[in-house]
């Protein structure tokens, strides 16, 4: 094995384990969240009353943070090359429409609660980052749909909303998880009154736990999406590969083994264009 393929197969370990780790922390993170409204709240339920509120954070940390964060880096699965572009897009939208069907219904939620209670709506910059979010993302879903999974669409359009189309979803999910972060600190303050907030009951314990791993798995998303050494191949490249190869370690030395060979032939035309210019 050269050590272009160990490097390469060393890189695929360290994704996993980034990978892993973000995945175990949106699942604990989906856990917190179910404690806390099951625990320390009332429980869920769709009457108006503190119940359906509490439908608000949890959705929100299984859709709008769990769901995007994996469908942002759902590219990224070296085990998913084998599968071509156009489904992994379908993938990608689908996640991503799952996640704001959630969000919508959390959102629903809150308007619900607050109206029955006679609270004024739209009133923090809680409510107001995450509404811009929640109208933001279906425009950015549209957009991806229109652009990317249209055939139609002709190839510059897409390259030159390619930047913007990753720009704009990254700014979301921030702006979602900065969000999130506000929101529970703000049920804490305005829910706890004895024991208060700046006691440290066990509820304001956990739910700043949970907002330390919203935090974290936010910041591994961003590294895992940003690293470009773990982005997808070329498609002509995962193909080719995958006709021969199960594993995802296959895909990788395939993919060096194809990108040692085309640097090689690039070098030889330049010998042979060399030897032509000296001739002439």
């Amino acid at each position: 094995m050269s050590l272009q393929q160990t490097a390469r197969m060393e890189n695929y370990k360290q994704f996993l384990c980034v990978f892993t780790l973000a995945l175990a922390l949106g699942f604990v993170s989906v856990a917190f969240a179910l404690a806390w409204v099951l625990h320390f709240r009332e429980g869920l339920g769709w009457d108006g009353g503190a119940a359906e509120f509490n439908w608000h954070p949890l959705l929100m940390v299984i859709g709008f943070i769990f769901l995007q964060g994996i469908a942002i880096v759902v590219y990224r699965l070296p085990w998913t090359w084998r599968c071509s572009k156009q489904m992994m897009k379908l993938i990608h939208a689908g996640l991503h429409v799952l996640a704001f069907i959630l969000a919508v219904i959390s959102v629903v939620a809150v308007f619900d609660f607050h109206n029955a209670k006679n609270i004024p709506n739209m009133y923090s910059l809680h409510s107001w980052i995450g509404l811009a979010a929640v109208i933001l993302y279906p425009a950015q879903i549209v957009m991806g749909i229109a652009v990317y999974l249209i055939p139609a669409t002709p190839v510059y359009v897409r390259a030159a909303l390619m930047p913007v189309h990753i720009y704009s979803g990254l700014f979301i999910f921030i702006s979602v998880i900065a969000t999130a972060l506000m929101g529970i600190t703000e049920k804490l303050i305005f829910s706890l009154k004895s024991p208060a907030y700046k006691d440290s009951p066990p509820e304001a314990v956990l739910v700043n736990v949970l907002g330390l791993l919203i935090a974290a798995f936010g910041g591994l998303v961003l590294w895992i999406v940003t690293r470009p050494s773990w982005k997808r191949p070329r498609e002509e490249i995962t193909q080719g590969v995958s006709n021969y190869s199960t594993s995802p370690e296959d895909i990788k030395v395939g993919t060096a083994m194809t990108s040692r060979t085309e640097q090689e032939s690039s070098l030889e035309t330049r010998r042979r264009n060399g030897k032509a210019e000296e001739s002439g």
